[in-house]
Order: structure tokens, then sequence, then C-alpha cells
């Protein structure tokens, strides 16, 4: 496998650099930017995250497990209230409430400590030069070296002010 690394000037070739490159077939990119931008977002395609089927599930836990606790503990220990039933579903809202937030809040910091430290390969930087945190964007490729000059052809058609061939 190698790496081919391009450097860009503007966040608009950055993304027809991307666009192209996956119209061609490549889909491992790894993009340096030195600002935010959600034009290379859209171009790289990456779809949303799953840390949010961790919140999905903590939330929906922590409600349920609000209502069932707070319904278990008025039949195990009633008191008197005139004829209204003990487990009074609007009351316990706002404890369900707050348990949802809690669970979410939680399995969310879990799932981002999962996806973000166990679960994602370790990247090789090595391409990452200091200029693409000033004012350089970085678009690396990695292709099997039967395709490098493919990639460099893309590359360089697309606008790089250089490119060149990392690691192989």
């Amino acid at each position: 496998m190698a790496q081919v690394l391009g450097i860009l000037r503007t966040p608009s070739a950055t993304a027809g650099a991307v666009r192209e490159l996956r119209g061609a077939g490549f889909e491992k990119l790894e993009v340096y930017s030195p600002c935010p931008s959600h034009e290379i977002e859209h171009a790289l395609d990456r779809g949303p995250s799953r840390v949010r089927i961790y919140t999905l599930v903590g939330c929906l836990t922590g409600v349920t497990l609000a209502y069932l606790m707070q319904i278990w503990m008025a039949y195990d220990w009633p008191l008197v209230i005139g004829g209204k039933p003990f487990a009074s579903i609007p009351a316990y809202t706002i404890i369900g409430f707050e348990m949802n937030i809690l669970f979410g809040g939680v399995l969310t910091v879990a799932g981002l400590l999962i996806h973000g430290f166990f679960l994602t390969s370790r990247r090789d930087h090595s391409a990452y030069q200091p200029s693409f945190s000033g004012d350089d964007f970085g678009c690396v490729v990695d292709c099997h070296d039967d395709q490098v000059g493919r990639v460099r052809e893309i590359l360089g058609e697309a606008g790089c002010a250089e490119v060149r061939v990392v690691s192989a």
C-alpha cells in the first residue's frame, strides 16, 4: 500500500479533489484542514456518527429505569393518597427526564471513548505537515502501488500545488 499526498490551497479545490477521488473509486482518504469546511465534509460523505446510538440507548434505558424504580417504590411502600392510583405517570416524569439526561450523557461519553480510542484503527499520520495548521490543505490517499500514477494524475488535475508519495 502506498500513500499519496496532495497539498492544496483552498477548501473548494480540496473538496473537488475528494469528489474526483471518490468518483474514481478511492475510499481511504484522509484530509488535513486548517479550518472546518462543510464542503469538505460533504465531499468525504462519512455519514452520521455511531455514537448517537449509545445516546439513544442511554436515554431510553434511563427513562425506563426511572419509571420502573418509582412505580416499584410506590407499590413497595404504599402511601394513603385518597383513592388516587399509586403509580401516577405524570408525577414521575421529572425524575424520568433527569435519569434520561444522566444515562444519555454517561453512555454518550462511553461511546465517544469506545469509538475514539478502542475501535478506531491507529492511523498513520506521517504525511501531516505543520503547514496544514496554517494555510494549506492536505489530501492523503491510501492506494495500491499500481494506482499511484492515477492518484497523482487526479490530484494534479484538481489543482494541487504539490503531489508526492509519502510511503510506499
